[in-house]
């Protein structure tokens, strides 16, 4: 490719129009910069190096003495609102509010961070008639996503579902969300022995969300509760299509129904072909006790050292350790008991339930994380985490 002499001059050309264009731009800041007050740049200067305390004095006294700062006094009751401190946030913004010069838009922006204010204090009475204030503004859905938080932590489940229809779009349907408030209902309505209406709500909550696992197994405990025992095995076997990782918290009730039919060897039968079917179900240790107590220990560890065979796992291995510990002379327990507490020891996340979203451990099976407040985040599996 041949050079052509005239991108010798092109080059200087748009290195002096950008240089010129900077100029401009740097004395236009300049001037507009000399209209702040000092104090600002200190204050500005103490947040960007994290000093919050010291800008927070820096902007509460610049405030004072410039009342007319509004956008500062809004910057002001945030850094209240972080730093902890809801009284000082929540006059800044109702002091921000009585300010008759307020445009329509900063008025429902004081409404706004007020009714943060007042949710952070836990004044969700409040916070709701506030929040309910924003309706068609540019805060609605932010304020009902607010509502939704409140609704929850209150309980107030038959809001929160009115509240998630009004927030669903396509990008987040609310399907699981409103498909557990209405599982939360039929709690509440079991608690009260109401069984018609808790029946109602679960038929709403498999209607909202056909895969609603948990509302399959309080259908069949419903079922079970009045006696109606076939119904109740239709219910939980149904999880197998939702989602057969659930299984396990079926499988202790399915034996229960089929021993009171008399069908008992259909039951055991049944839990073995879920784990031939999917080796990874969390149920092992529900067979094993069950040929212990129908059959023997010893056709229970048998069957045990197969299933090992079969499906190497470190749950199985655990159980099979407790087995052999159990059956040993006196003289060899002792030595296997300290095998098995290493192993144990080693294992220890295996018996602690992981939500997908945070990561936090629990013993106990939670619809709801008690840390991140996800819906259906919880693993069915012990031990199993996000990959």
């Amino acid at each position: 490719m041949e050079f052509e002499a005239w991108w010798l001059i092109l080059f200087p050309l748009c290195f002096g129009l950008g240089w010129l264009a900077a100029r401009v731009d740097i004395r236009h800041l300049l001037a507009n910069s000399k209209l702040l007050p000092r104090q600002y740049f200190e204050g500005l200067n103490h947040l960007l190096s994290e000093r919050t305390d010291k800008a927070v004095e820096v902007f509460v006294d610049l405030a004072r003495n410039h009342s007319e700062t509004i956008e500062l006094q809004f910057a002001l009751g945030h850094l209240f609102r972080k730093k902890g401190e809801i009284e000082r946030a929540i006059r800044m913004h109702q002091k921000l509010l009585s300010r008759p010069e307020l445009k329509q838009y900063e008025k429902q922006s004081a409404q706004y961070e007020l009714a943060l204010d007042f949710m952070k204090a836990g004044l969700f009475d409040r916070a709701e008639e506030l929040f309910g204030q924003l309706d068609d503004t540019e805060f609605a859905r932010a304020a009902r996503r607010h509502l939704l938080d409140i609704y929850q932590q209150e309980k107030e489940w038959t809001k929160a579902i009115e509240t998630a229809q009004q927030l669903r779009d396509t990008s987040h349907t609310y399907q699981h969300e409103i498909a557990e408030f209405y599982c939360e209902l039929a709690t509440g309505a079991m608690t009260r022995s109401q069984p018609q209406e808790a029946r109602q709500y679960l038929q709403q909550a498999l209607a909202e969300h056909r895969k609603c696992v948990r509302a399959n197994l309080l259908l069949g405990e419903l079922a079970a509760s009045n006696g109606e025992l076939d119904a109740a095995i239709e219910a939980w076997l149904k999880i197998e299509s939702q989602d057969h990782r659930f299984l396990p918290f079926a499988a202790r009730k399915l034996l229960d129904a089929y021993d009171k039919l008399g069908r008992s060897d259909e039951g055991t039968a049944l839990l073995k072909g879920f784990l031939s079917t999917y080796p990874e179900l969390d149920m092992l240790d529900i067979v094993v006790e069950r040929i212990a107590a129908t059959e023997s220990d010893s056709a229970a560890y048998e069957w045990l050292r197969e299933e090992l065979r079969r499906n190497p796992t470190m749950t199985g291995l655990l159980k099979l350790q407790d087995a052999q510990t159990k059956a040993a002379a006196p003289e060899r327990r002792a030595e296997l008991e300290t095998m098995q507490r290493l192993t144990q020891e080693a294992t220890r996340g295996l018996s602690m339930y992981h939500c997908a979203s945070c990561g936090f451990k629990a013993r106990q099976y939670f619809w709801r994380c008690p840390a991140c407040n996800d819906w259906e985040s919880f693993l069915p599996a012990r031990g199993q985490t996000k990959a």
